[in-house]
């Protein structure tokens, strides 16, 4: 007999323990814990002091109803109330004793109730910070690489919505070990009213147990489609927000509209899907619950003999048991509705399968002779080659020109100065040291870049231009504006420099975006200039007035400049030629000229195109 209650008590246990599984083999998020372990650990001392006086409210109350039933008995059964009454107050009734008792506890688990539920909820605010302080932490340490595979809105989606179910998870899993702790206790006082009666509830509500956590694992199978879907969904809204001009001028809203719907769709089948698998659980549990209950009323009259206070005690007991046990089952079974979102946090977190920028120690100090690329290979897939054996020397205080067909890689080539991706084979060298040896924050502060693809925040027109250069003046920043050809279309702003510019740069055309860009790079003053076809966006007369303000910014810096209008680099002191990812020819504009190769053909291409626009 006593192998069996063993064999049934460890069983329970088990069965609970793998009913919330999702918090085993989750490091990852468990050990933020420790930063804030003090508020955790008070949460769960007033949720167990709570839970113990909610006990001792219940062992006075058989007391209370040992008094009723005894017809006013001169003792409470308490040795040491009894004692206490004889000693300090022998006239007052053991009642009235018995029934200040079970106010001061039922007062007392009260308080400790409110104190648990504050730093409860405290502690699930503070995990949720902790996370995503940890999520954007990881974010900012990979490379640029994982971005162009990952995407945005199932990152966005992780780091908002999924962490918010995470809260909720946290939240269930506060109020399980709750009403544990308080069935618990409620165990051991029927244990020791009727050890036969409660090893036989125990028996019968473990068998439910077993039921319930394996309706709960099919509930948190389930579940994984929501934050599929919820994934799907948040990317395919952001694709259509940032991408509604594109979306009216090909006229696909109806196209746009079926993809949102079938996706909508997709997760409203997943939700549905979850709902129903959870929602069969509390019902099924309160008709088991009840059914257990009566058959346990009728088999103890019939089997065990009992007080009359202790059988009433018991049974008062078993029924608050009940409905708490109902209440465990279901929250596990809404705990594992959210067992995706733990997956997908704990998988962004995972840092065993993902490479991470390795940053150098070396400051940079500024460049003395050249930058050179000696032998450089580069690919983002092993299989397609996107540089091959580079060599190429970039000397200071020159201006070095890309040129080629889109897809030759010249802005490949341009990012590997700043690393904003490294080098597959050969190396990059600034001054004979490799550049991955630089801590990239001292190098990048001696550059500036200029892409084809500005980006402008959404903040005001001075925070963008000063963006970077925190200590610059608004005399510097209007200098920089005026230099880059933008200082007469942002005093036209409603309100000049504190015009807010929207999402993306939303109120700007794309030659104005491209201009603010062009006075952030004047800002910074930099010692290395990147200008990948920085004038692209301009008209013509704008163009003109920004090539001047480009040169007079290059003077005595060295800059990398990618354009496919060869008119902006027919003064650089070096043009470098690419093809499929290799040099095939560099020299100054002029020489290659003469000697009638690719250049050549580039220039009389852009030479009839410009003659057939006449």
């Amino acid at each position: 007999m006593s192998l069996k209650i063993t064999k049934s008590a460890r069983n329970l246990i088990k069965k609970l323990v793998k009913a919330t599984s999702f918090w085993q083999d989750n490091y990852l998020i468990l050990r933020e814990f420790k930063s804030f372990r003090r508020i955790t650990i008070k949460a769960i001392v007033f949720s167990i002091i709570a839970a113990t006086f909610e006990g001792f409210s219940i062992g006075f109350l058989l007391n209370f109803l040992q008094q009723l039933t005894s017809n006013g008995a001169s003792e409470t059964g308490i040795a040491w109330l009894d004692i206490l009454i004889q000693n300090y107050a022998p006239g007052i009734e053991p009642i009235y004793i018995i029934s200040f008792l079970i106010l001061l506890s039922t007062w007392i688990r009260a308080t400790a109730n409110y104190f648990g539920g504050i730093y409860t909820e405290t502690a699930q605010l503070t995990l949720a910070d902790r996370l995503r302080k940890r999520i954007f932490d990881q974010l900012q340490a990979l490379p640029l690489s994982y971005f162009t595979e990952a995407r945005c809105g199932e990152l966005v989606n992780t780091m908002t919505t999924e962490i918010e179910r995470l809260k909720q998870i946290f939240g269930g899993s506060s109020f399980v070990f709750t009403r544990a702790s308080v069935v618990t206790v409620y165990f051991i006082i029927m244990f020791r009213i009727s050890w036969e009666m409660s090893i036989l509830s125990m028996m019968i509500f473990g068998l439910l147990a077993v039921g319930i956590s394996t309706l709960n694992r099919k509930v948190r199978e389930t579940s994984f489609g929501i934050s599929d879907a919820n994934g799907k969904l948040n990317s395919t809204s952001l694709e259509f927000i940032n991408g509604i001009q594109t979306v009216h001028a090909s006229a696909t809203q109806e196209y746009e509209r079926q993809r949102f719907y079938k996706i909508s769709h997709q997760l409203l089948d997943a939700s549905v899907n979850v709902v129903r698998a959870w929602a069969v659980v509390k019902p099924i549990a309160e008709s088991i619950g009840t059914t257990v209950l009566i058959s346990l009323i009728v088999l103890s009259i019939s089997l065990f003999t009992l007080p009359a206070a202790s059988l009433l005690l018991f049974f008062f007991i078993l029924a608050r048991t009940v409905p708490a046990l109902q209440d465990i089952n279901g929250t596990l079974a809404l705990i594992s509705t959210l067992g995706g979102s733990m997956e997908n946090i704990k998988e962004l977190l995972r840092s065993d399968n993902k490479i991470y920028f390795e940053n150098g120690k070396v400051p940079f100090t500024g460049l003395k002779r050249s930058i050179d690329l000696v032998g450089t290979d580069f690919s983002y897939d092993p299989r397609n080659p996107v540089l091959q054996n580079i060599s190429l020397v970039i000397e200071r205080g020159k201006m070095t020109a890309l040129v080629g067909k889109s897809g030759s890689g010249k802005t490949t080539l341009a990012g590997l100065i700043p690393r904003f991706h490294d080098v597959t084979g050969g190396q990059v060298l600034f001054d004979g040291v490799d550049v991955r040896q630089f801590d990239v924050d001292s190098l990048r502060r001696k550059m500036a870049v200029v892409s084809q693809h500005t980006f402008i925040f959404n903040t005001s027109v001075r925070d963008n231009i000063a963006y970077g250069v925190f200590d610059a003046t608004e005399k510097q920043i209007h200098e920089a504006a005026r230099l880059a050809n933008a200082l007469d279309f942002i005093e036209e702003m409603p309100n000049g420099f504190d015009t807010v510019l929207g999402d993306r740069g939303a109120r700007l055309s794309g030659g104005q975006q491209q201009r603010i860009a062009i006075a952030r790079a004047l800002l910074r003053n930099p010692e290395i200039l990147i200008l990948d076809e920085a004038t692209s966006a301009l008209d013509s007369v704008s163009e003109s007035l920004i090539q001047d303000s480009l040169e007079k910014l290059a003077v005595g810096r060295t800059v990398i400049a990618i354009a496919h209008r060869l008119s902006t680099i027919a003064k650089a002191d070096k043009v470098v030629v690419l093809e499929q990812g290799r040099v095939v020819e560099q020299g100054s504009y002029q020489e290659l000229l003469q000697e009638r190769g690719a250049l050549w053909e580039y220039h009389c291409k852009q030479h009839e195109l410009s003659q057939a626009s006449l």
